[in-house]
């Protein structure tokens, strides 16, 4: 990951959450033993009547740490530190934070007849897709720094470097080279010859997968079998079916 460009910054943004996800969750499980969950885990100010905090509450700060030190520690000890070297720490940093501000509450109720008289709340973390939805869009809005380092990291555009740079925002140093072209220096296969979807407009359409070269079409046929019946005794009976498709390939 030294090509620094936002999907670099993607990819390692994830990861660090991936890992805190990962952590937090076997923590909470029992299934490590140097961290649990956090029962005893407050709120500013005061829990609120008629409910109270218990359960088991998500501690994120072994998995923060833990994927501090497991992916930090060697861009740190990293000889001539670099503008690629800050980037990947701030990104890092940026999945932790994208799991930590995503935590919620989750709460049971108790009483009689289904009543909420009392309700017992934990912390929680978000699902990862939920949290990869947060990196994707902080990776379309990510934010391109200077590779010279200085004090600190500075934005490449001049005439935005008043605007501070967030904990939460994704940051690269390369623009990103042709995706859509094939360079084997670069070990970029390109889109030409992939399969794509005619109909939809994601990233797995024709009109976005195929660069605007458009699509060709070709009809393939299909031989399974079906409307298989057991036959006593004792074999199965089947019938040969065909079918054909369309299977639409970039140009």
């Amino acid at each position: 990951c030294r090509a620094g460009t936002k999907e670099t910054a993607f990819v390692m943004a994830v990861a660090a959450a991936g890992l805190v996800h990962a952590v937090t969750r076997a923590c909470s499980a029992g299934n490590v033993t140097e961290c649990s969950c956090a029962g005893a885990l407050r709120p500013r100010g005061a829990a609120g009547q008629g409910w109270h905090w218990g359960g088991c509450s998500d501690d994120i700060r072994y998995g923060t740490a833990f994927s501090r030190s497991f992916l930090d520690a060697p861009l740190r000890n990293a000889t001539g530190k670099s503008g690629l070297v800050a980037m990947d720490l701030h990104n890092n940093e940026a999945g932790r934070q994208a799991v930590a501000k995503l935590m919620s509450v989750d709460c049971r109720c108790h009483g009689v007849s289904g009543s909420c008289a009392v309700k017992t709340c934990w912390k929680t973390m978000s699902s990862f897709e939920k949290i990869g939805r947060f990196l994707k869009e902080k990776y379309e809005n990510s934010i391109q720094i200077s590779d010279r380092l200085k004090k600190k990291l500075r934005r490449k555009e001049k005439s935005q470097r008043k605007i501070p740079i967030g904990k939460e925002d994704l940051l690269y140093v390369n623009k990103s080279p042709n995706y859509c072209v094939e360079d084997q220096k670069l070990g970029i296969p390109g889109t030409q010859g992939r399969e794509c979807n005619r109909t939809s407009q994601g990233p797995e359409g024709c009109n976005l997968l195929c660069c605007g070269r458009g699509y060709n079409t070709h009809v393939v046929r299909h031989v399974e079998r079906c409307e298989c019946k057991f036959v006593w005794c004792c074999y199965v009976r089947c019938r040969r079916c065909e079918t054909m498709t369309d299977v639409h390939t970039c140009k």
